[in-house]
């Protein structure tokens, strides 16, 4: 009867058991063959006691590596910490720094202030020093008017009285006139050969004053009186028949004018002043 590889498969499976535990030589075999497949318990313990060994080799190499990362922690540590102390000693620093500027710049402010101060008092000093000036400038300036309106009326009295010359009188009254206004005073002297201001040949002495270029014909005497007011206007009349020119203003300019003269002068379209100061505003002033 012959049998199939199933078969003996079968027959194998069944009967090897009982067969390994009587026949110490099938054991052998066994193990012999099954050596090139699995190993047997000592070279198992081995392999096992060099699986350990390795385990041992990695967890000390491991626990050297974290206790050296340990180490570099801790040195990276330190010196965070001793940044850290050195950044708080400048930051220390920078405060202390801040506080002595801070303080600084309070004195500072407090000496800028004490400048200010003083400059303000220096300011107000100058400007009562300047109104004062200008108080002595106005001051002495009315006490020159006044000098001079003292003067041009004794000169007008002495005049009269013969004790100064109308001629000199002339002459300080224009003089005014020039060193305190932008005028400019021209005397002329020009003879009449028609008799026409006289009825007879003479000479025809007028004051010209020119104001950019306008003409105002003055008369500058120590006194007037109406027949000086109406000789007055017939020369001023001459004079711009003569030389085809018109005046602008017929001025009179003297400190003591009989009141028959000022009503004549009125009449006339005369203007009459008797200081040089109060022409010489009423001229120049817009």
């Amino acid at each position: 009867m012959s049998i199939d590889r199933e078969q003996l498969r079968d027959l194998i499976l069944q009967e090897l058991p009982a067969l390994f535990e009587r026949d110490p030589e099938l054991q052998r075999l066994i193990v012999r063959l099954s050596q090139q497949y699995f190993a047997d318990r000592r070279e198992t313990e081995s392999r096992f006691d060099q699986m350990l060994d390795e385990l041992r080799r990695d967890r000390e190499e491991q626990s050297r590596r974290w206790a050296e990362q340990m180490r570099l922690w801790d040195e990276q540590n330190r010196k965070w910490e001793e940044q850290n102390r050195k950044w708080d000693e400048q930051v220390r620093l920078w405060d202390e720094q801040n506080r002595k500027w801070e303080e600084q710049n309070r004195k500072w402010d407090e000496q800028v202030r004490l400048w200010d101060e003083q400059n303000r008092k220096w300011e107000e000093q100058n400007r009562r020093w300047e109104e004062n000036q200008r108080e002595i400038r106005e001051l002495i300036q009315r006490t020159d008017v006044l000098n001079r309106r003292f003067d041009s009326t004794i000169g007008a009295l002495g005049a009269r009285w013969g004790l100064s010359s109308e001629h000199s009188f002339r002459s300080a009254l224009q003089g005014i006139l020039i060193d305190f206004f932008p005028l400019e005073v021209i005397h002329v002297n020009e003879y009449d050969d028609s008799g026409e201001v006289f009825g007879r040949p003479e000479q025809i002495e007028l004051d010209l004053i020119i104001k950019n270029g306008v003409l105002l014909i003055c008369e500058i005497k120590s006194s007037m009186s109406k027949a000086d007011m109406y000789l007055f206007e017939r020369k001023a009349r001459w004079y711009q028949q003569r030389h085809g020119r018109t005046a602008q203003q017929l001025i009179v300019i003297s400190p003591m004018v009989d009141p028959a003269a000022r009503k004549v002068a009125e009449r006339l379209g005369i203007a009459v002043y008797s200081f040089p100061e109060d022409a010489g505003k009423a001229i120049t002033e817009p």
